[in-house]
């Protein structure tokens, strides 16, 4: 009546006489059995929008027609016409209006209908089902929120499904008190955190972390066994592309195993046992099939993944235990099959120690597997693991690069320490004996600034040291010398910082590929032009040659996961170019080692 006073006043000027003496003949009107849902529409929006008046609260019969009339919008998702409801969307506006009008008023009305109030004083929040209201209204909410899992599992658009992902944070607490809706929704959220675009992955991960926080007990355990299992399976396939995707699931997982470190004590020992049994069946079997069961990219994140769990939640007395056999996997990973070809996994493997050792304070030697690179490798002056001309030393400065880089870093962790001197004199002493047998320029002046960084930390500590007043024997003054000499900061950890800062902006010039553009100045390539000469060439000289594809994907084929023999970065037009000779190592690490191991 009041919608009527408000919208049309002459539907109400009516009398005894608008009525009909053969009514009884013609019958009465009957509605139709599906309703537009575009008038209605407007009078819903409009009656939400003055929820701010304390005067208004939607009732249980109109949240009632709005749940009917979204189960029919989401019902058009499949191909289906809304099947037992009474309302029927016709065109793609309507469902924009109806979906955008959830998303944006049915939480709020949500909770005044249920008359919830957040209390910021607690850190769960209160359940819907704790309110008077939730029995009289539970059907219709597991309507609607069975609707918007249906709806996210049809989505792809991603800037719609971050609307919609950013909605189901808001109803966490709802599908906490439905479970079976609570396991839909989580198979979704697992979804996009695994394969959805950057933002989406986000909000997913918040859902889900909001999810464990709220009902821990009950589902922390299956989410992180799931979290773990998509882990696994991204990084089957590695490229320089999808690193990032990687270290994103790296750090949102490390941040779920923080919410309890008995549980993920449990997931962690399983875990690592598991990568140690298929290691363990690889040095006794020594085949090639057991070979791969370990070096692959899936062994190694895996590895990289609980070192970077170990020492982001250190210090911890339940998980300690788990450093030293995890370094023990490390190691005899990398001892496997001590090869030069082998030697980008190596490097793999000790960084993930050094971020173990740094970040523990326990001491792991690392130095060994990386001395040994280098004495192999430059000192041979040869690259064994592939077959390339000496013009292109591409491969031996990346592999400076990359060694000057991975010995900074470990000792930078140790720099502070009070057995510095002894820790750092097998490495001074080889540096020294390479520099006397090295005759290239481009390899020996790194080593010698890097011979003279870790000298000067030496002399530090040693004078350092000459003043102490305490024994070795007594760790407690030991550990406060060392703590002290630390906030004060040695000269190795200072240069480590500068260095740091400039080397991460070397890389990300280098990934982008700006620097190298910017100084070469090279000539515009039109792409237009080139496809239409390759077409005409293929029309040309159709008969001559056949081709298993047309597309031009294989001009990225050094960033492709390849089983050859022969690296697929050699073959590829981008490294071939001597303009853009200068790459960083990392990379050539990582296709180096895709390409040989054959995933």
């Amino acid at each position: 009546y009041k919608f009527l006073q408000e919208n049309d006043q002459a539907l109400l000027n009516f009398d005894d006489t608008d009525s009909s003496d053969d009514e009884d003949e013609r019958g009465y009107h009957k509605l139709p059995s599906k309703l537009e849902v575009r008038g209605l529409l407007t009078f819903w929006c409009e009656f939400f929008w003055k929820l701010g008046d304390p005067h208004k609260e939607p009732t249980a019969h109109l949240f009632r027609e709005v749940t009917q009339a979204f189960k029919a919008a989401v019902a058009t998702t499949k191909g289906e016409e809304g099947g037992q409801c009474r309302y029927k969307v016709a065109d793609s506006s309507v469902f924009n209006a109806l979906v955008l009008f959830c998303i944006k008023d049915i939480h709020g009305a949500l909770q005044r209908m249920l008359n919830l109030k957040p209390d910021k004083d607690q850190k769960k929040s209160v359940l819907p089902s704790s309110s008077p209201r939730w029995q009289k209204n539970q059907m219709d909410i597991k309507m609607y929120l069975s609707g918007v899992v249906q709806l996210l599992s049809s989505l792809t658009e991603a800037t719609v499904i971050c609307a919609v992902l950013k909605h189901t944070n808001q109803l966490v607490p709802y599908y906490l008190c439905l479970p079976k809706q609570c396991r839909h929704l989580i198979k979704q959220l697992m979804k996009q955190w695994s394969t959805g675009e950057e933002t989406s992955r986000v909000l997913a991960f918040l859902a889900l972390n909001k999810i464990c926080r709220q009902k821990q007990e009950t589902y922390l355990n299956p989410i992180l066994k799931q979290m773990y299992i998509s882990y696994v399976q991204n990084c089957k396939f590695t490229s320089p592309n999808v690193l990032p995707m990687i270290n994103f699931m790296q750090r949102t997982l490390t941040e779920m195993y923080a919410l309890d470190t008995q549980v993920t004590y449990q997931h962690a020992f399983i875990y690592i046992r598991q990568l140690a049994i298929h290691l363990r069946n690889a040095m006794t079997m020594k085949k090639k099939e057991t070979y791969q069961s370990v070096y692959n990219w899936q062994y190694i994140h895996c590895l990289f993944l609980w070192c970077r769990v170990l020492s982001t939640l250190h210090p911890s007395e339940v998980l300690q235990p788990l450093i030293y056999p995890l370094c023990q996997v490390i190691i005899g990973t990398m001892k496997l099959v001590p090869t030069a070809r082998y030697y980008p996994l190596r490097m793999h493997c000790c960084r993930a120690l050094t971020l173990l050792s740094g970040s523990t304070n326990t001491f792991v030697p690392v130095l060994p597997f990386l001395l040994e690179v280098r004495l192999h490798v430059i000192s041979s002056n040869q690259f064994p693991v592939a077959r390339v001309s000496r013009t292109d030393t591409q491969l031996e400065d990346g592999m400076i690069d990359q060694l000057y880089d991975l010995i900074l870093d470990y000792f930078h962790t140790q720099a502070s320490s009070i057995g510095f001197p002894e820790l750092a004199l097998p490495t001074i002493i080889q540096l020294k004996a390479f520099l006397k047998e090295c005759k290239v320029a481009n390899y020996s002046k790194p080593v010698r600034q890097l011979l003279e960084k870790i000298q000067e930390n030496s002399s530090h500590i040693t004078g350092r040291r000459q003043k102490a007043t305490f024994g070795v024997a007594d760790a407690t003054a030991v550990a406060a010398w060392e703590k002290q000499i630390q906030e004060e900061g040695t000269p190795l950890s200072k240069y480590y910082s500068q260095w740091k800062k400039l080397r991460e902006k070397e890389i990300q010039l280098e990934i982008s590929g700006k620097e190298r553009m910017e100084d070469l100045n090279l000539p515009e390539i039109k792409r237009k032009k080139i496809e239409e000469k390759k077409a005409e060439d293929k029309k040309e000289f159709k008969g001559l040659f056949q081709s298993d594809s047309d597309s031009d994907e294989d001009d990225d084929a050094g960033l492709k996961i390849k089983c050859e023999l022969t690296p697929s970065y050699l073959v590829s037009p981008t490294y071939l170019n001597p303009a853009l000779q200068r790459m960083q190592f990392v990379d050539w690490c990582r296709l180096w080692y895709i390409s040989q191991l054959g995933l």
